[in-house]
């Protein structure tokens, strides 16, 4: 994904810069509901300032600036996406080896050995 879309998934909340599930499962080319879920079966490894779910008034107002955008690629209204900072390195390494575990269990399950993995694309 190119650096200046990358950029343009930044944004500010609560004084964080944050990038949004959706956009990371996006970025990751994994399912948001699977960033998530591997998040919550370790989320003693994520701080609250490394990661947080939005309230409904602050996704409402994202919502509306999303009105201008395509929303083909954003999460529904009603479900509250998590937002995740930028600044916790340590904490960005252990979502890769959660990412990498989930996708190393899957493939050993279904038998990927041929297929391309997914990850992080430069």
């Amino acid at each position: 994904m190119d650096l200046q879309i990358i950029q343009q998934k930044i944004f500010e909340i609560r004084g964080h810069k944050v990038m949004l599930d959706f956009d990371l499962a996006i970025l990751y080319e994994v399912e948001t509901k699977r960033l998530n879920e591997a998040v919550k079966r370790n989320i003693t490894r994520f701080p609250d300032d490394f990661m947080f779910q939005l309230t409904t008034e602050e996704w409402n107002m994202m919502w509306s600036q999303f009105a201008t955008t395509s929303k083909s690629s954003r999460r529904r209204k009603d479900s509250l996406p998590y937002a995740f900072t930028e600044n916790h390195d340590e904490q960005l390494v252990q979502i890769y080896d959660i990412l990498d575990k989930l996708l190393s269990a899957k493939a050993a399950e279904d038998n990927w050995e041929n297929r391309d993995r997914i990850g992080f694309k430069n």
